[in-house]
């Protein structure tokens, strides 16, 4: 290719010089061009993250247990992603990693034909992320005290499987060992750090314990090592199973998951706030993920049902949740005639009446991203993190909360579009005041407010249907009282103690405020009221 030479003629004209107004004109039309330029780009770059979010499903495998789960041959509409569980510290070697410390990741590839089996799932499409650590040995960071040994002991893993996604479960000690909980934290953020500079993608999911009441300070205190270390999280991943004593005994085990979830959002969002990153709802969502225990949980009267199933997968999908587990893909199957007790756990059938599959199939619906699509996302801030639209009385089915308002145990309040339920009585005590744990406030949040919902009449006390307390009256046990409009019954014979000091020391007081579910089952045809116990009755 050749250039064609042309000749250029040089015109002599007068120079004009430009005004310090014109030249100040001419900069901020350029800044007004680059600066929407690069909004346009940062808008650009949030639709693409946004958009990188797709929700994925992951059946936990326990790949030492027997008999062996075949997670190669994947049954025809079932998920194709596994987590392979657990790596853990050899007892002979703090920093060595093992599976189950039972075999070495050489060892494992003759013993679990481990490497192979992998190769296979992935020539059908499928893939695997891995998790480090699980309830019965020692996680890593607990025997690997050295950084940067600590640091090569988790890559060993995520090269040798060549994974792009990675799952802590921390229990135990390897939740509680605050020490080890900084040596991990340093390590897996060295480790992600050298992955992206080398334009590599390493996804960091944390799996905690979780009760109703949300994550245990244990748990929180895990998140924020890891976010004051600069780790980038993608996902906490709650285990909504074997509740206990925080279980309350009227609920389903999915309706105790959904309150888990919700508290576990709550607190994530005061935990990104902390360390200086504002996320907004529906961000958060997308950074939680839930773990089931299906059918016969380890505690005898808790069982998942495919029913608790379907009604978590909508409750999941709703929200826009991240992820989706369950334990395990070994157990996704009902047990046999000769298994004489279901309520013992087995490592190899659900203990219910179900299909082969029919869990996997069930919570998996709608969670159909990939692992490679999820691990390229970073986490960004929210630029609408912090606004907050005023609830509107006329599409909440509540009354909105007031700070000069007594609440009854049971009440239910909107704030902040969100739903609250009062666990005793309250005055003056935001519902989103940002604490972690859920016996600091005295508010559950039960959810949002949904779309196309009405103020719904709650029953009130009629006017007159209790005297004023007195100080100088005399109260006979079960003699009920008003006092600023809130309604109170005596549990004793009492003088001159007011109802008041119920709410700073409820074991000593002669008096107990009633409940909302009192007040309702009272007065059942009673008319609504947006102030309901806010006007003392005449």
């Amino acid at each position: 290719m050749t250039k064609k030479k042309t000749q250029s003629v040089v015109v002599d004209t007068p120079q004009r010089r430009l005004s310090p107004w014109r030249v100040l004109l001419a900069i901020l039309i350029l800044i007004g061009i680059a600066g929407g330029i690069y909004l346009g780009f940062l808008h650009w770059q949030d639709s693409r993250i946004t958009a990188g979010h797709k929700p994925w499903f992951a059946s936990y495998v326990d790949v030492t247990a027997t008999p062996r789960y075949a997670f190669e041959q994947l049954a025809p509409g079932t998920p194709k992603t596994f987590v392979l569980s657990f790596i853990v510290a050899s007892p002979n070697d703090g920093c060595m990693p093992t599976w189950g410390a039972s075999y070495t990741l050489d060892q494992a590839r003759g013993g679990l034909d481990m490497d192979r089996r992998i190769a296979r799932l992935r020539q059908e499409g499928g893939n695997i992320t891995v998790s480090f650590g699980g309830q019965r040995n020692q996680e890593l960071a607990l025997t690997c005290k050295n950084i940067d040994t600590l640091k090569a002991a988790y890559q060993e893993v995520v090269d040798r499987y060549t994974v792009d996604t990675i799952d802590l479960d921390l229990e135990g000690d390897g939740l509680n060992d605050t020490d080890a909980m900084k040596r991990r934290a340093t390590a897996i953020a060295l480790l992600q750090q050298q992955k992206r500079a080398a334009k590599q993608n390493l996804a960091v999911w944390l799996t905690l314990p979780v009760s109703p009441q949300g994550l245990s300070v244990e748990g929180t205190n895990a998140i924020a090592a890891m976010l004051a270390a600069k780790v980038d999280v993608s996902g906490i991943n709650v285990m909504t199973m074997d509740y206990g004593n925080s279980k309350d005994k009227n609920d389903t085990m999915e309706q105790a998951s959904e309150k888990a979830l919700n508290e576990t959002h709550r607190q994530l969002g005061i935990l990104y706030k902390q360390a200086g990153i504002n996320l907004n709802s529906a961000t958060l969502w997308r950074k939680i993920g839930t773990t089931v225990m299906i059918g016969q949980n380890d505690t005898s009267d808790e069982i998942v049902t495919l029913d608790d199933a379907t009604t978590l997968n909508t409750f999941a999908t709703q929200q826009g949740l991240g992820r989706m587990s369950m334990w395990s893909a070994n157990r996704d199957i009902p047990c046999g005639d000769n298994y004489v007790d279901t309520k013992i756990v087995s490592d190899s059938c659900s203990g219910v009446k179900q299909g082969k599959y029919a869990f996997a199939q069930t919570l998996s619906k709608d969670f159909t991203g990939t692992l490679q699509q999820n691990a390229a996302v970073v986490t960004t801030q929210d630029a609408d993190a912090s606004i907050q639209t005023p609830d509107d009385p006329n599409t909440s089915p509540y009354e909105i909360w007031d700070e000069t308002s007594s609440y009854l145990t049971g009440t239910k309040v909107v704030w902040h579009h969100n739903v609250y339920q009062a666990k005793w009585w309250t005055r003056g005590e935001m519902p989103d005041n940002p604490v972690l744990q859920s016996w600091q406030t005295p508010w559950q949040l039960l959810g949002p407010v949904l779309p196309g919902e009405k103020p719904i009449p709650q029953p009130t006390l009629p006017a007159g249907t209790y005297p004023d307390w007195s100080g100088t009256d005399i109260y006979q046990a079960g003699q009920r009282v008003l006092l600023n409009g809130v309604p109170y019954q005596a549990k004793w014979w009492n003088q001159g103690q007011s109802p008041e000091a119920a709410s700073a020391n409820p074991d000593a007081s002669p008096w107990t405020p009633l409940t909302q579910q009192e007040i309702n089952a009272l007065f059942p045809d009673a008319s609504a009221s947006t102030s309901a116990l806010d006007t003392p009755t005449p």
